[in-house]
């Protein structure tokens, strides 16, 4: 340590001793000494300055980044780190100041500490002897030993004869270290509480930077009022608190050092204006956003606590045998035809479990079916402590993230129904299912999956029930009962995915360009989760083809209704479920561009099976390479043309593919069913064995 405040303390020194020599009063040599400081860091306070603005501009895409990977916190973080990277943003920019600011405080004390040193310039040897005098005299060694020299010396300069001249003597004695009556060399406390003004002052000019950095510093003004008022607090007992535990020389540079810095932060707003660089208009948008979103969150959180209040009250724990667990109001569907089958075949009370507060099951006026909204919190611990029979769920991962298998009642049987007709495989994390005991398969391929899953894994075998999917069961149902509707041009309905690389950001303009004009209607619809978690790309985009909107052109982003996908003459898409879904329910093919497969499973190859995702691209259309979009027209024209070979090319894959085809919600209510009937028996006859 006293090296380092060696090597820092003698450049500070010099710089305090010029400053004295100017003035010879040691607090307006400190007073000067602090601008110095404060105009050689100028160039740094111009940098975070910078550094701020892009922060704060960054905010949208930041936000956007928090949505799209709301369940990743480490793609988040990677995510982050390119925008960052791709901004010339440091994260250690804003910190730049406090680091040079704690070696100059050291340099500082250095100085306070050694005026014999830093201000008077007196030979290294006469120091020594001054020192050792001053011990052989009483007083302690320490790092203040040189300001009881200069004290003493002052008082009796006879006791220090011999040890140096008189004129060095001399010099000492004139040293002033008072200002305005304050000896800055002594540490404020009770002995002196006149000292005691120097910690006041310090908490005040920390008060007074604040207020001021509250209202024009760049990224204060986006910080909420609470953690304005909050850093405000801590500066000011921070600054109070420092002031009376070193010398008041150090209490008054830092006081001057924050009243410096509000004219630092006015100059600094002079060069790098934020407004020149920062659209304050958007960003009020999303402070509203936030703000809204907040209190929905607040109304919410009370709306859960009376909803699980509600699952545990003794008159519904009585008859809890079966639950549902929705992760949100559109997966209702999933499970649609399986609970309309119990409702019409059975008497169980289905006790429904969203985490959507506006699910559209709370406006079912169903007496058998019990609907909680309950928050994320709180699910963690209901579906722990819940002791129903069976629980049935579209959510993977059970027992590996938030959501476990209770811890009261062990024998509960977990039913996983797939919210989609493709792989598993593919799409989910390695061992998503594991932990479930029977899976809902819509077709051969995935309980061929399931199966070499488990083998894979060493894992227990699970109940595979032969079900089928039913909402496509629905959409053909929906889709024959509106009949069919012939266009003057073609309807081309664009709707990928929302993950990396998706149409929308990687080829729309080309596959645009290669479309519009040619005779054809387009259509243009994102994925839901594209437009919630990216406003900003969303709004550039609307922006930049507001020109074309016709009715040859259009983009939806109203979700309430699948009309356009049901009228739709072909799909466009890149790896989106919703191609099976149009084609299997419309017969009609779909043109595959192939962006960068979505793989969830990194492992996916480690089974010889080769996934649905990637096979049913040649059986129910074509697909092409992005370099190739711009010639999607031919391929589209073709498309059209062979509709008839693809209806029933698709047809006839979609029967021999999904189980059960139009009776799936039955199945898989006869096998609830059954499994109740059996645990009941098992209840009222302990003695037998359940299979």
């Amino acid at each position: 340590m006293e090296l380092l405040n060696t090597i820092i303390g003698t450049p500070l020194g010099y710089l305090m001793w010029l400053c004295y020599q100017l003035f010879h009063d040691y607090g307006l040599a400190i007073i000067l000494f602090t601008l110095l400081t404060k105009v050689i860091m100028f160039p740094i306070s111009l940098l975070v300055q910078k550094n701020s603005i892009k922060m704060v501009k960054m905010k949208p895409q930041l936000d956007a980044l928090r949505y799209q990977y709301a369940d990743d916190k480490d793609e988040f973080l990677d995510a982050q780190s390119a925008l960052y990277k791709k901004e010339h943003y440091s994260p250690m920019a804003g910190v730049w100041p406090l680091l040079l600011q704690l070696p100059i405080i050291f340099g500082l004390l250095d100085v306070v500490y050694k005026p014999l040193r830093h201000l008077l310039h007196i030979p290294g040897d006469v120091q020594t002897a001054l020192v050792e005098r001053a011990v052989l005299l009483g007083f302690e060694p320490g790092s203040t030993i040189q300001l009881t020299v200069v004290e003493q010396v002052k008082a009796n300069s006879l006791a220090f004869q011999g040890v140096a001249e008189n004129a060095v003597l001399e010099t000492i004695g004139n040293l002033q270290m008072d200002f305005w009556g304050l000896n800055l060399a002594e540490v404020p406390g009770l002995s002196n509480p006149t000292l005691l003004l120097v910690p006041l002052l310090a908490g005040l000019s920390a008060l007074v930077m604040c207020y001021i950095q509250n209202k024009i510093n760049v990224l204060q003004i986006e910080q909420s009022k609470l953690s304005q008022w909050g850093m405000t607090a801590f500066m000011v007992a921070f600054s109070g608190f420092f002031a009376f535990l070193v010398p008041a020389g150090v209490g008054l540079y830092w006081t001057f050092g924050n009243l410096f810095s509000i004219g630092v932060m006015y100059l600094v707003n002079l060069v790098y204006s934020p407004k020149a660089y920062i659209n304050y208009k958007v960003l009020e948008e999303i402070k509203r956003t936030a703000a809204a979103e907040k209190e929905e969150q607040k109304k919410n959180r009370i709306l859960a606590k009376r909803y699980y209040k509600e699952f545990f009250a003794p008159e519904n724990q009585k008859n809890m045998r079966l639950v549902f667990y929705a992760e949100g109001s559109g997966y209702y569907k999933y499970f649609q035809n399986i609970i309309e089958a119990l409702l019409r075949e059975s008497d169980v009370i289905i006790h429904y479990v969203t985490k959507d507060p506006n699910d559209a099951i709370f406006q079912k006026s169903e007496p058998k079916i019990h609907p909680y909204y309950v928050d994320e919190t709180r699910l963690i611990s209901l579906m722990m402590k819940l002791e129903a029979d069976i629980v049935v769920m579209t959510t993977p991962d059970l027992e590996k993230y938030h959501i476990k298998r209770s811890r009261v009642k062990r024998n509960i049987e977990y039913i996983y129904v797939d919210h989609g007709c493709t792989s598993q495989n593919l799409t989910y994390r390695t061992g998503a299912l594991d932990a479930f005991n029977t899976i809902f398969v819509v077709s051969r391929e995935q309980a061929i999956e399931v199966r070499s899953i488990e083998k894979l894994r060493h894992t227990k075998k699970k109940r595979i029930v032969e079900c089928g999917y039913g909402l496509i069961d629905n959409m053909i149902a929906a889709y024959e009962a509106s009949g069919k509707i012939e266009h003057e041009k073609p309807v081309i309905l664009i709707a990928p995915s929302w993950q990396f690389d998706n149409i929308m950001d990687s080829c729309l303009d080309d596959l645009f360009a290669s479309l519009y004009g040619k005779g054809y209607r387009i259509v243009v619809r994102p994925h839901p989760q594209y437009v919630r978690r990216f406003p900003m790309r969303m709004k550039e985009m609307m922006e930049r083809y507001h020109s074309y909107f016709s009715d040859d052109f259009t983009i939806e982003t109203d979700f309430s209704s699948n009309v356009t996908v049901y009228t739709a003459d072909l799909l466009i898409t890149d790896w989106s479920a919703i191609a099976y879904e149009y084609s299997f329910t419309t017969n009609k093919p779909t043109l595959f561009i192939n962006t960068e497969m979505k793989v969830v499973n990194s492992d996916y190859q480690k089974i010889a099976l080769v996934p649905f995702d990637i096979t049913a691209r040649t059986k129910i259309g074509r697909a092409i390479e992005k370099d190739e979009v711009k010639d999607a027209e031919r391929v589209v024209a073709e498309l059209l043309e062979n509709g008839a070979e693809y209806r029933e090319r698709i047809d006839s894959l979609k029967r021999s593919y999904f189980y059960n085809l139009g009776t799936s919600g039955e199945v898989g209510a006869r096998y609830i069913i059954e499994r109740l009937e059996r645990r009941q028996h098992r209840k009222e006859h302990p003695a037998s064995t359940e299979s």
